[in-house]
C-alpha cells in the first residue's frame, strides 16, 4: 500500500498533462485497431478457401463468407472513427463537467433536499450519461441490424421489437444501475483508502448474482424458455451429462429465432445445479449428434475447470483495477485538467481512470485471448476423446458456412481480438483431412434463405 500511495504522489503534479495524454491514448489505440482491421481486410479478400477446407467448402459459400467478412470489417472501421470521433468530442468540449453540472442543478430544482448529496447526484449523472451514449450510437446499431445483418440474412427483428428491447433495456438500468451504483460509492466513502478489499468482494458477490440471475429473471422478459421436448436429442444429451457427473437440473430451449437467425448453446446455473439452454434454430439446423457433439466441447469446459479459471482471472484482474483505481481517486490533477477544479466526484475519477486504463487493457484482453483461444483447443479435444471428432469438425464446418463466419484470419489480427481460434485452426488441431463437400449453396440455406449461427458461447 505505500507502493501505491508513493505512486499516486508522484502523480499527482500540478498542470500534468493528463487531457493531452489520454487523447493520445485514445487516438494511439483506434490507429492500432484499424491498422489490425486492415491486415484482416486483406485475408478477406482471398479468392479461395484455406486447403483445409478445400472440398468441405463450395466456392459460392466461400465467396459469399469473404464478402460478409468484408462488410463486417468495413462497419468495424467506420464505426470506430465515429465513436472516436465522439470521444474526442466529448474530451475537448469538456462534456462531463458540463454534464455534471446540468444534472446537479435538474436534481436541485425537481429532487427532494435528501437527494441532493454526490450519491444521488452520481446516479442521475450516470444514467443521463448512459442515454447520452445510446442516443449517439443508435444510428450505428440501427445500420448494423437492419442493412448489414439484413442484407446477408441474418436479421429477424422487426422496428417494434428493437424498440420494444430498447425501452426494456432502458428499464432495467433505471431499477438496478441506482441500487448497485449507490453501493458502489458508499462503500468508498466509508472504507476510505481501504476500499479497494471491500469493493473487490462487493463486486465479486454482484458478478455471482447476476450470473445466477440474469437467465431466470431478465433474460425471460426477452425471450421465451420452454423445456426441451422429449426425444433423442433429450435423451443423448441426459447421457451425456450423467456419463460425466454434470449437475444437469433442466433443459431449455429458446426462441432465438425472433431476433436473428444467429444460434447459440449454453449453461448457467450455480456449481451444483446447471441449466443447459438450446437456440431453437440450433436445434432446427443441426444434426443431433452434431448438437451432442457441441454440448461435449462445452461440457469440456466445465470438466477442464475453465469457467473456474476465468472467474478467478476476473478476480485478479478486478483487484488489479481497483488497487490502480485507489491511486488517481484523490488525483486532482486528473480532474482539474478535465475541468472539475472545485470537486472531485468518485464517479468522475473512475470514468477518467477508466480512459487512460485502457492501453493497460488492451495488453490485458491480448492475454485473456491467448488464454480463451487454449481453452477452446482443450475443449475440442476433450469432445475429440470423447469420439465426437468427425460430428465436432462437421458440425463447425456446417455451423461456419451456413453462418458465413471467418473462416481464416491474420495472425495479429486474431491474437488481438478473438477468443476463439479461427476455422481453419480448429480443423486443424482436430487432424480433420478434406474429404468431400460438407456444405453447398443449397446446403448452406435453410428454408428461408436465412443463414444460421450454432457457438457454444460467442463462437464455437
Amino acid at each position: 500500500m505505500d507502493f501505491l500511495q508513493r505512486l499516486a504522489r508522484s502523480l499527482d503534479r500540478p498542470l500534468f498533462p493528463w487531457k493531452r495524454l489520454i487523447l493520445g491514448f485514445s487516438i494511439g489505440q483506434y490507429l492500432f485497431e484499424t491498422a489490425l482491421t486492415l491486415r484482416q481486410y486483406r485475408v478477406l479478400q482471398a479468392t479461395s478457401p484455406p486447403a483445409v477446407l478445400a472440398k468441405e467448402i463450395s466456392q459460392e459459400t466461400f465467396d459469399k463468407s469473404q464478402a460478409y467478412g468484408r462488410a463486417k470489417a468495413r462497419f468495424e472501421m467506420v464505426s470506430g472513427l465515429i465513436a472516436q470521433l465522439q470521444n474526442l468530442a466529448f474530451i475537448q468540449l469538456d462534456v462531463l463537467p458540463k454534464l455534471w453540472a446540468w444534472t446537479g442543478d435538474a436534481l436541485l430544482r425537481l429532487a427532494p433536499a435528501r437527494f441532493s448529496g454526490e450519491i444521488s447526484h452520481s446516479v442521475v449523472f450516470v444514467f443521463a450519461f448512459i442515454v447520452l451514449q445510446q442516443a449517439l450510437s443508435l444510428p450505428t446499431r440501427l445500420y448494423h441490424t437492419f442493412v448489414l445483418e439484413e442484407s446477408f440474412g441474418f436479421n429477424k427483428q422487426t422496428p417494434r421489437l428493437f424498440v420494444a428491447d430498447l425501452l426494456k433495456t432502458q428499464a432495467l438500468t433505471a431499477v438496478f444501475m441506482p441500487p448497485i451504483l449507490a453501493a458502489f460509492l458508499k462503500i468508498i466513502q466509508k472504507t476510505g483508502s481501504h476500499f479497494v478489499f471491500y469493493l473487490w468482494i462487493f463486486t465479486a458477490a454482484l458478478q455471482m448474482f447476476i450470473t445466477t440471475a440474469y437467465p431466470v429473471f431478465i433474460q425471460p422478459l426477452f425471450n421465451k424458455l420452454s423445456p426441451l421436448e422429449a426425444g433423442e436429442l433429450k435423451t443423448n444429451v441426459e447421457a451425456l451429462a450423467a456419463a460425466h457427473k454434470f449437475p444437469l437440473k433442466e433443459l431449455f430451449v429458446i426462441d432465438g429465432s425472433k431476433r436473428s437467425a444467429h444460434s447459440n448453446a449454453y449453461f448457467y446455473g450455480l456449481p451444483w445445479k446447471k441449466h443447459i439452454v438450446i437456440y431453437d434454430t440450433l436445434i432446427e439446423k443441426t444434426e443431433t449428434q452434431e448438437i451432442i457433439a457441441i454440448l461435449a466441447h462445452e461440457l469440456g469446459h466445465w470438466k477442464l475447470g475453465h469457467t473456474t479459471r476465468l472467474f478467478g482471472i476476473s478476480q485478479v484482474h478486478l483487484l488489479y483495477i481497483f488497487s490502480l483505481f485507489s491511486i488517481f481517486i484523490n488525483n486532482a490533477s486528473l480532474y482539474a485538467a478535465f475541468g472539475f477544479t472545485h470537486t472531485r466526484p468518485i464517479i468522475i475519477g473512475f470514468l477518467l481512470f477508466s480512459d487512460a486504463l485502457s492501453p493497460m487493457d488492451s495488453v490485458i484482453k491480448l492475454l485473456l485471448n491467448i488464454l480463451s483461444r487454449r481453452f477452446e483447443f482443450e475443449a475440442d479435444e476433450f469432445a475429440k476423446r470423447l469420439g465426437f471428432r468427425a460430428e465436432l469438425a462437421a458440425s463447425l464446418i456446417k455451423i461456419h458456412a451456413q453462418n458465413l463466419s471467418t473462416m481464416d484470419a491474420d495472425w495479429v489480427y486474431a491474437s488481438y481480438h478473438f477468443s476463439h481460434p479461427h476455422l481453419s485452426e480448429r480443423l486443424k488441431a482436430l487432424d480433420w483431412k478434406p474429404r468431400e463437400a460438407l456444405t453447398s449453396s443449397e446446403k448452406d440455406k435453410d428454408k428461408d434463405g436465412a443463414a444460421v449461427k450454432a457457438t457454444g458461447r460467442d463462437e464455437l
